[in-house]
């Protein structure tokens, strides 16, 4: 442990330590009217402003040892760099350029014997406000620091273990100089299971109807959750179909593929690859993700959950992350009261996200709407447990409830409508709206974990 203030230095005997003394007692005089000028005793009382900010680090050991658990307020959490490397680096974004007067780091046992805390109005170019070159864990806490700028980032460039680098917490105090909160609150509207091979021309074609519903709520982004075209999701089906309806808005959509893009006689996913090309492949595979105000959005296509790829690059991905906030969307739900019921195939992915403190999931495939109270990948109901949402209702012929599942808390068969979800930079909620633009169903609201 290090309280990181001048050192202590040791008397002299004889007349040299009587004038010593007296000039530790001035020294003492003049920090005291140091401590009592306005802008020190300000400084002293600068409040947290790293708590809960968007977080990234060089690396990370498992997807459960993120970056942001250094900055989540919980001393049971950590953030843990890859084992054996140097020089490792985790950094906070404070979303507006500040004052910073004083960092304070909790190391866990695997701590830097030497490292850089450093300041940077960009992200690129950065200036050093402290350096300890002979660390010895415990906590460090710089105190009466003069930094500026929007980042900050703790730089280990020699360990003291064989292990990486790993922090309970790093704290940030000081002053927002103003300017905007990074992300914002922002709307999405999310539906699955889409486009039968009707038109606007048979009254009984429900995708026209959900599709001028979600055009109307106007979101940031439109989320699709599988079976965008059935029934074989051929290319001159999307194009006969969904195009007319869905396609509208197809450049700001996010979509994931369900059962029936695999049912192509040309391919597995070949008409609904041809149709949405990079939008539904921005990464070059069917498996996605990316960032929105203090959200980290994952798109994942559960026909391949399977497979070790998709699985690794989700662990890798997570690790990665730097939001506060994590949603999570596929086709097949792991709980449905629905005619599918219960999907296992998704249960080990809730177990990585559960892990990596994932907030929401978003799925299809059941053609009813219902939610779920927070729950972990066996079911039990837990305050830090994932929400379930399935949103099968946006133009496929409706499923009735058959069995009810333990902690569903709303289930609605037989009317086509959307997920209108509204984020936050700490939270969410959502209605389910109907094509009649009447809310049929309204959530709690959650706080991120």
């Amino acid at each position: 442990m290090r309280l990181n203030t001048p050192a202590q230095l040791p008397l002299p005997r004889g007349r040299n330590r009587a004038l010593t003394l007296v000039l530790a007692a001035v020294l003492a005089l003049l920090g005291g009217l140091l401590l009592a000028w306005p802008g020190r005793a300000g400084a002293a009382a600068d409040p947290l402003i790293s708590r809960g900010k968007p977080a990234t680090a060089s690396s990370a050991e498992s997807s459960s040892l993120g970056a942001r658990n250094a900055f989540d307020g919980d001393t049971a959490t950590r953030w843990a760099s890859a084992e054996g490397k140097d020089p490792q680096w985790i950094r906070v974004d404070l979303g507006a350029t500040a004052t910073i007067s004083r960092v304070k780091l909790s190391w866990e046992a695997a701590y830097a014997k030497a490292y850089r805390v450093e300041v940077s109005q960009d992200g690129a170019s950065w200036t050093t406000v402290a350096e300890e070159k002979a660390g010895n864990g415990g906590t460090d806490d710089w105190t009466a620091l003069t930094g500026k700028g929007r980042y900050l980032r703790v730089h280990g460039t020699a360990r003291a273990t064989s292990y990486g680098y790993s922090l309970y917490e790093a704290e940030v105090y000081g002053t927002v100089d103003g300017g905007p909160p990074p992300g914002g609150a922002f709307t999405v509207v999310a539906a699955g299971d889409i486009a039968a091979q009707c038109t606007a021309a048979d009254s009984g074609c429900a995708h026209p109807k959900t599709a001028a519903l979600a055009r109307q709520i106007d979101p940031k982004f439109y989320l699709t959750m599988g079976d965008n075209q059935y029934d074989d999701a051929r290319i001159s089906d999307f194009r006969a179909y969904y195009d007319k309806t869905w396609g509208a808005f197809k450049a700001k959509t996010r979509p994931v593929p369900g059962n029936h893009e695999t049912y192509d006689p040309a391919g597995a996913l070949a008409g609904y690859k041809a149709y949405f090309g990079n939008i539904a492949y921005p990464q070059g595979k069917s498996y996605y993700s990316y960032d929105e105000g203090n959200w980290h959005f994952i798109a994942l296509d559960s026909n391949s959950f399977d497979q070790s790829a998709q699985i690794d690059w989700l662990k890798a991905d997570l690790a990665a992350n730097g939001k506060q906030c994590v949603a999570a969307y596929w086709h097949h739900p792991l709980y449905s009261s629905g005619g599918h019921g219960n999907d296992p195939v998704s249960k080990p992915v809730w177990k990585i996200l559960y892990g990596a403190k994932a907030d929401l999931v978003l799925n299809g495939h059941d053609h009813h709407y219902e939610r779920f109270a927070p729950q972990d990948p066996d079911g039990k109901a837990t305050a830090d447990g994932i929400v379930e949402v399935v949103g099968g209702m946006g133009g496929a012929e409706p499923y009735p409830i058959e069995q009810v599942q333990p902690n569903s808390q709303k289930r609605i068969s037989g009317q086509y409508g959307v997920l209108k979800l509204e984020f936050t930079d700490s939270g969410y909620g959502w209605t389910y709206v109907g094509t009649d633009g009447q809310v049929k169903d309204t959530s709690p609201k959650y706080g991120c974990h």
